[in-house]
């Protein structure tokens, strides 16, 4: 396990008539904020490797116990979505809310449609004063390679899209449904990397095998969600417009094609860490940004009021955010150490 300092040898000690022992280095003891006494637990590879951790505590996020949302009543809209959906990306399987006085039928589909727009939940039992929501996915099935991998198809598909909004100028039957799978990879995505900065046994399993990848997960998973955003903003005015095939709009199509290109090398050096399609996916990332600004700012009043203007620059910030994620697959392509590139002289 590569984590802080590198790897050092230590000798085995005897520990009674016929035990063996290793000592722990303290800096990672420290972190983990072990003492003389408490537990670890132990994680064997087929390979023989051995990866241990702190064993959970009392009270560390059990499934026995569920979340437990307690208030006089609810009556703000959206609040209750927003508990759900929090309690379920920062890792809770069982959610129950409870209310002084019954719910409002309003509030009651509030969660119901929360419940259908997560991956895994249901509702288990509904009370005129309680409701419970359970989760059953298993974290270790959902690997963090193959949630980008789904993200990437989702933004793909807003792509095209709009790209057939631009050149039919019909409208979109697909925007709202992938809308709503974008939220729920999202989520599943956050609520997986929680879960593995607690279990370090799996962040291996689903794909993070050194806890600092993690950082490098959140940075794509944030990259990602501004993507959703922002491409959903684009096809919502494209397919908003009054008159798209005209001579204006037909800038975005070349802007569109390049991202999407863009988008799949960049998760490719991502998934395949190779320093020369790194450096390939971070130069074209920073050439399309460059290029969706000069589109905005070229751009008159009539195309402000039309909307086009603001549909180049969220293609511009996608691009800038897909430049996050090309960094993180040059960072991953150079922390291996396998390839040199060779610059030409000048």
């Amino acid at each position: 396990m590569a984590w802080g300092a590198p790897t050092r040898e230590r000798r085995i000690l005897k520990a009674g008539h016929s035990s063996i022992a290793v000592t722990l280095p303290k800096p990672w003891a420290e972190a983990m904020n072990l003492h003389p006494g408490d537990l670890v637990v132990f994680d064997q590879n087929d390979d023989g490797t051995l990866f241990l951790k702190p064993a959970p505590t009392p009270g560390s996020g059990s499934t026995a116990s569920p979340f437990l949302v307690h208030a006089q009543s609810f009556d703000t809209p959206g609040v209750l979505e927003r508990l759900v959906v929090g309690a379920y990306r920062v890792g809770h399987d069982a959610i129950e809310i409870r209310s002084e006085v019954p719910f409002a039928p309003e509030r009651v589909e509030e969660l119901l449609q929360t419940a259908r727009g997560l991956l895994g939940v249901s509702v288990v039992a509904q009370e005129p004063n309680r409701i419970v929501l359970q989760n059953f996915i298993d974290p270790s099935k959902y690997g963090l390679p193959q949630l980008v991998q789904r993200m990437k198809m989702i933004l793909v598909a807003f792509i095209e899209e709009s790209e057939s909004m631009l050149g039919s100028g019909g409208r979109s039957r697909r925007l709202t449904s992938l809308k709503e799978e974008t939220s729920r990879v999202l989520a599943l995505l956050v609520r997986q990397l929680f879960l593995a900065s607690r279990d370090w046994s799996l962040a291996r399993r689903i794909g993070s095998p050194d806890p600092r990848h993690l950082l490098e997960w959140r940075v794509v998973v944030h990259a990602l969600h501004e993507m959703g955003e922002l491409l959903e903003d684009v096809a919502s005015r494209v397919q908003a417009a009054p008159d798209k095939p005209v001579a204006a709009w037909s800038e975005l199509s070349p802007l569109l094609t390049e991202l999407k290109a863009n988008l799949k090398a960049v998760v490719e050096a991502l998934m395949h860490p190779s320093l020369g399609e790194a450096c390939d996916a971070f130069s074209a990332s920073n050439h399309l940004t460059e290029a969706a600004r000069s589109v905005t700012r070229g751009m008159n009043g009539a195309a402000r009021r039309s909307g086009l203007q603001a549909a180049t620059s969220a293609l511009e910030r996608s691009a800038a955010s897909l430049t996050s994620i090309a960094e993180v697959a040059l960072d991953r392509a150079v922390s291996m150490g396998t390839e040199t590139v060779l610059v030409p002289a000048a």
